[in-house]
């Protein structure tokens, strides 16, 4: 993500609901650490939602200003959270109509876009807040950034977590975790994770000294830019998601690509970004791979 001196700002979706501040915190002090500009945004919705089927839903006129008026208060409210945490950070705000997946649009002239999640059971997370988290992903130019609600516990000394894939593509993602750690003071575990191949089986003819020194390439040159994080080096084995959600129980944040081999392969969205995001209990930072 840029740091001082860029302009852009870094976004962040607001939540009607006051009660669920822990997106707009995030996104508030890490534009303070950075000294970028804060954008709140939130974005109005369709006219369909909301209304059971006996209802005599309200004329567009009466939905749109009852909406907009919703909106602005929302919005009001965020500004004044965020000037009250950071009295010096520059922050404007924006109401938009329509769906919130068009927050992916932001992110063109964005540092990162940042969202909310409230971990929901399973039938109900195909239309909770992962349901807009995901098609952002696949539209978002930078960072994208998921905090969970409620506030998670971290340990000491505070870390984060990236995961390497064993390719050059997954440098980006490397970039942002030193530059967060960084910024934090943080130690930084990078993880490359062995998956079982055909029938559950780990393939053992790839040695663990290989995938070191596949982990040891990509964090090299990253890690002398960045001489003041203490760096760990780890090869795992068993799933991506579930190994990376683990070990991040506990972390400032997890940092994964959303392209790659391996684990990271497939569709624009790769099983372990999407399965990270459902599962992590710590903020998730997606980066984009630029082909």
């Amino acid at each position: 993500m840029p740091g001082p001196g860029d302009g852009r700002p870094i976004v962040v979706g607001v939540d009607p609901d006051p009660v669920h501040r822990m997106a707009l915190a995030w996104a508030a002090d890490e534009a303070d650490r950075r000294r970028l500009p804060l954008r709140a945004v939130h974005v109005e919705g369709v006219p369909t939602r909301g209304y059971r089927r006996q209802e005599v839903p309200p004329s567009w006129e009466e939905w749109n200003e009852a909406l907009h008026k919703a909106g602005s208060q929302a919005l009001q409210q965020a500004v004044d959270f965020v000037t009250t945490r950071h009295p010096r950070l520059r922050v404007d705000s924006l109401l938009a109509e329509g769906d919130p997946v068009w927050l992916g649009e932001q992110s063109r002239d964005a540092s990162a876009v940042v969202l909310g999640s409230r971990h929901l059971s399973r039938r109900q997370e195909a239309f909770g807040s992962t349901a807009v988290a995901l098609p952002v992903m696949a539209r978002t130019h930078c960072p994208l950034v998921v905090v969970p609600e409620p506030e998670h516990v971290t340990e000491e000394p505070a870390y984060f977590v990236v995961g390497v894939d064993g390719s050059e593509r997954s440098g980006a993602a490397v970039d942002v975790a030193f530059e967060e750690a960084a910024l934090r003071g943080a130690r930084l575990r990078a993880l490359l994770v062995r998956e079982p191949g055909a029938f559950r089986i780990f393939d053992e003819h790839q040695p663990q000294q290989e995938c070191r020194r596949l982990l040891s390439e990509i964090v090299a040159g990253r890690h002398a830019r960045f001489p003041e994080v203490d760096l760990h080096h780890e090869v795992l084995a068993g799933h991506p998601v579930q190994v990376l959600t683990d070990a991040s129980a506990h972390a400032l944040g997890l940092v994964v690509g959303t392209r790659g081999r391996g684990g990271f392969a497939g569709m624009l969205l790769g099983s372990v970004s999407q399965g990270v995001l459902h599962h992590a209990r710590c903020p998730v930072i997606a980066v984009p791979t630029r082909e």
